[in-house]
């Protein structure tokens, strides 16, 4: 093996080991609670139908900044993985242009800035729509899940409908193809590295974004779902056969909303 095969190795590995301990540390900030005052554990619950589940306690005063970290840090958890092919690439595309000994890893770990930045702006969202459901009774107060059958069965339904539009189509394509993505929106310089992730994670947005609603129905902080949301994911946008994996569930979560208003 040459030297330079060494050396790519050797970056390869150490990136791979970086992505794996952002990765690990998000989960265990899930899993002491995100500084709700609860655990992860606590707050999970296996069921289908979260809505019937006995009455709620009296709620959590958590402020909007500790809101906004707990969905940011929830979304580095579950969407880095799915970013590994991308970031691994880039820096392979870097080093093998000639860039020097310590650009690659710094514009890597830049791009991948700018990918969890698109998350952090749907983490305000979802941490503003959170804050503005607990007191009308819609999602437990205390234990973050869906309290309403109306309300459940809507987002399945959303997400399952959303699965088979256009624009899912295209986004997860972008997610699926980081060689044809980096080629057709490669900008030049540490900036663009920034922007470039950025990109990337607008685009994973608009593929993922319906699916993370689906913790408004199975609890916020529900560990169970939040690591079925990831495999999910995963499949979708690394394992061949993804998109029609994609379709297979959008069906079953429209199945699941009427079942939903069923029972």
């Amino acid at each position: 093996m040459s030297r330079l095969d060494n050396v790519l190795g050797r970056e390869r590995a150490i990136t791979s080991l970086g992505i794996v301990a952002i990765v690990a540390l998000s989960w265990g900030y899930l899993w002491v609670g995100a500084g709700t005052g609860m655990s992860a554990l606590d707050m999970t619950a296996v069921t289908l139908f979260p809505h019937r589940l006995p009455g709620d306690v009296a709620g959590m005063d958590t402020p909007l900044a500790t809101v906004i970290l707990m969905w940011w840090v929830m979304m580095i958890a579950m969407m880095t993985p799915s970013a590994a092919p991308v970031v691994l690439l880039y820096r392979r595309v870097l080093r093998h242009h000639g860039t020097s000994a310590g650009r690659p890893a710094a514009t890597s770990v830049l791009l991948l800035a700018g990918y969890l930045t698109a998350w952090l702006g749907f983490a305000i969202g979802a941490a503003l729509l959170q804050l503005a459901l607990q007191p009308t009774g819609l999602i437990s107060a205390m234990m973050l899940w869906s309290k309403s059958a109306l309300l459940s069965a809507s987002v399945l339904l959303a997400a399952g409908v959303y699965q088979f539009l256009p624009i899912k189509r295209a986004c997860l394509a972008q997610c699926r193809a980081p060689a044809t993505f980096l080629v057709a929106h490669w900008r030049p310089g540490v900036a663009g590295s920034f922007v470039l992730g950025l990109r990337h994670g607008a685009y994973c947005v608009g593929c993922c974004w319906m699916l993370m609603a689906l913790l408004f129905v199975g609890g916020i902080m529900n560990i169970v779902w939040i690591a079925a949301l990831s495999l999910v994911v995963f499949i979708e946008k690394i394992l061949p056969g993804g998109e029609r994996a994609g379709r297979v569930l959008g069906a079953l979560l429209i199945i699941w909303a009427a079942a939903t208003l069923l029972v």
